[in-house]
């Protein structure tokens, strides 16, 4: 599926795709976190957004 590139949130809210800059914006303002944390947590977890949050100790 081709992303659209109007839509600022994530394309799929079970994933983290830490290839889109809207994508890492989004997630990264949400949680409150830099750039680093975020790709350094899907290095560890993956890009599941539930064990992403997990790992962070961050909300859905």
């Amino acid at each position: 599926m081709v992303d659209n590139k109007n839509i600022r949130g994530p394309q799929d809210p079970m994933q983290i795709n830490i290839h889109e800059p809207y994508e890492v914006e989004y997630w990264t303002k949400k949680w409150k976190i830099t750039p680093d944390q975020l790709k350094n947590a899907v290095k560890i977890v993956g890009t599941s957004t539930k064990m992403v949050a997990a790992y962070l100790g961050k909300p859905l």
